[in-house]
C-alpha cells in the first residue's frame, strides 16, 4: 500500500465526486455537489487542496481524502475521508500515513471520531467549538490552539446562489459530478 497524490485532471475529479459521495451519502441533499464543484472551482484552482488516495500494488485506490491548507499557509487540515470498501483500515493507514509526513489538523466531533484519530497517530489534542475536538499531528507547527490558523474554506452559500440563479452552471456541475463518478478510476497511475 502507498499514498498517491492525485494530479491527474480527471482522475482528481472522479475522485473527488466518489470521495464526495462517501462521505455524505446519499440522503445529503445538494451537499456533496456543492462541495465538489467549490472544491473543484475555488480551492484546486487556488491550489489550497490535495486529493490523496491510498493505492494497493496494483494502484487500486482502497481510501481517499482532502486535505485544505489553512490560511497562514502552515497546516492542513483533513477535510474529507473515506474508505472504499467494508474495512476501515485502509482510512486509517491513509490517515496514518498523513499524520507522519503533513503538518495535519483533524477535527473530530465525538469522542469515537477522537479515538479513531488517536489510532493514526494524531497525539496533540484541543478542545473545540460545540464540544468538538482539534487534533494535531506532531509536525504541526501550532503550539495552542490560540496558535491555529483558520482552514480555508469555500463558500457553499454562494455555491448554491450561483446554482439557483444559473441553471446552466448547476446542470453542467451535476453532469460533471456524474460523469466523475461513473469514470471513477479501477487503478491510478
Amino acid at each position: 500500500m502507498k499514498v498517491m497524490h492525485v494530479t491527474d485532471v480527471a482522475q482528481r475529479d472522479a475522485c473527488l465526486a466518489r470521495l464526495c459521495a462517501e462521505h455524505y451519502g446519499q440522503s445529503a441533499g445538494l451537499t456533496p455537489l456543492v462541495v465538489f464543484a467549490g472544491t473543484r472551482r475555488v480551492l484546486f484552482a487556488e491550489e489550497a487542496a490535495r486529493l490523496l488516495a491510498l493505492v494497493d500494488a496494483q494502484g487500486v485506490p482502497q481510501a481517499l481524502a482532502l486535505l485544505v491548507l489553512d490560511e497562514a499557509g502552515e497546516g492542513m487540515t483533513l477535510r474529507l475521508a473515506c474508505r472504499l470498501g467494508d474495512d476501515d483500515e485502509p482510512k486509517r493507514r491513509l490517515i496514518a500515513e498523513l499524520a507522519l509526513k503533513a503538518p495535519l489538523r483533524v477535527d473530530a466531533i465525538d469522542a469515537e471520531q477522537e479515538a479513531f484519530y488517536q489510532s493514526c497517530g494524531i497525539s496533540r489534542w484541543f478542545g473545540g467549538e460545540q464540544g468538538g475536538r482539534i487534533g494535531l499531528a506532531a509536525s504541526h507547527p501550532a503550539t495552542q490552539l490560540a496558535a491555529l490558523a483558520a482552514t480555508i474554506k469555500i463558500d457553499e452559500q454562494q455555491v448554491l446562489r450561483r446554482f439557483k440563479h444559473d441553471a446552466k452552471a448547476f446542470e453542467a456541475e451535476k453532469q460533471r459530478f456524474v460523469e466523475g463518478l461513473e469514470a471513477f478510476p479501477a487503478a491510478l497511475t
